[in-house]
């Protein structure tokens, strides 16, 4: 009977061993998970990369996608750390939230425009075109116009573009849609000019649902349309892995550049790989689609462009949607771009 009783207590402390190897098994996993949230869209390609050849995996990192119609509604969920990072641009809302005491930290770019590398598009509904009713971009006032929501980077583009005409923003009527829905409006007739991003601008006009007017980087140059931001638990609570998801989505990125030609074009075998992952992670499954137009600019080194983000805030506080006091710069923090580029040394294109 001794035997049974000292073998049922050996066997008692293995399982309890075993109990707590899985316990510190599962704190580990759950400490290296990360929920990110993001609009699949084409400029969100240096996450796809980086999730598709294992760049987030060999960091030890789980991501989670969590798609959203707007980073605007993105917000909330981060701000209550149930998202971690956010793929997308900052809001009246984000600088709202801030004002609040929430700690949110722009950390890298997402997507800029610089001449020549488009990220949205002004698209008229065709029918307006072929009837005369639409001939400048003058042409604008009294129409419906679907932006993705209020208070976003895309309504400062808008704004800029109105600017441009001679008009004020009151001069036409706004409508919100996500992107996805824009597209679907423009065939229906329910709206009459839209602002997507791509893939959704190329779609619409191959479709022939719309014709292009204006682009983003034609009205409002070297625009920071979208950023990477963290919520402030996972920067404070998990800086490594915050650090370490930041520097597999560079490498994302850089493999994203390097597939591309001076003007944005995919080429060579690179290009038609990185293709092959954005008809994978996006609703195109055309390879076709993604050589027919240049890729908006992803900076390989994560450059914030400060002043675009300053010009935006204005925009916002002059349609009177900011709600409290804050510095436009309070939330950015380039403390885990600098740990990473350290490490990894400015881009240098490769052959």
């Amino acid at each position: 009977m001794a035997w049974i009783r000292t073998t049922g207590r050996l066997m008692a402390g293995i399982l309890a061993l075993l109990a707590a190897q899985t316990g510190l098994v599962q704190t580990a996993l759950a400490q290296n998970k990360v929920n990110l949230g993001y609009t699949r869209l084409a400029t969100d390609i240096g996450l796809y990369v980086a999730d598709k050849r294992g760049y987030f995996k060999a960091e030890g990192l789980d991501v989670n996608f969590v798609l959203f119609d707007s980073a605007a509604r993105m917000i909330t969920p981060a701000a209550t750390g149930d998202l971690d990072v956010v793929a997308g641009a900052t809001s009246a809302g984000f600088y709202n939230a801030v004002a609040r005491g929430i700690d949110l930290r722009v950390v890298a770019d997402k997507v800029s425009t610089p001449p020549g590398r488009t990220s949205q598009t002004l698209i008229v509904r065709k029918a307006l075109v072929d009837s005369g009713r639409f001939k400048t971009l003058a042409d604008i006032k009294g129409l419906k116009v679907a932006n993705s929501a209020p208070g976003t980077a895309a309504m400062a583009s808008l704004y800029k573009m109105v600017e441009r005409a001679g008009l004020k923003i009151s001069d036409v009527e706004l409508v919100s849609l996500g992107f996805p829905q824009q597209v679907l409006a423009l065939s229906s007739g329910a709206i009459d000019l839209a602002l997507p991003a791509e893939p959704m601008t190329t779609e619409a006009v191959t479709k022939g649902y719309g014709v292009k007017v204006i682009t983003d980087d034609e009205a409002y140059p070297y625009h920071q349309i979208a950023v990477l931001f963290y919520s402030g638990k996972f920067a404070k609570e998990r800086p490594e892995v915050a650090r370490k998801f930041l520097k597999a989505f560079l490498h994302g990125v850089r493999d994203h550049n390097d597939a591309l030609d001076a003007k944005g074009n995919f080429t060579g075998p690179k290009g038609e790989a990185i293709i092959a992952i954005l008809n994978e992670y996006t609703t195109i499954k055309d390879p076709a689609f993604y050589r027919s137009f240049p890729l908006a600019f992803c900076n390989p080194d994560g450059t914030i462009h400060l002043d675009s983000l300053k010009n935006d805030f204005q925009v916002y506080k002059e349609a009177g949607l900011l709600e409290g006091t804050v510095d436009p710069l309070k939330p950015i923090d380039t403390s885990f771009l600098d740990d990473v580029l350290k490490e990894i040394g400015p881009y240098k294109k490769a052959n």
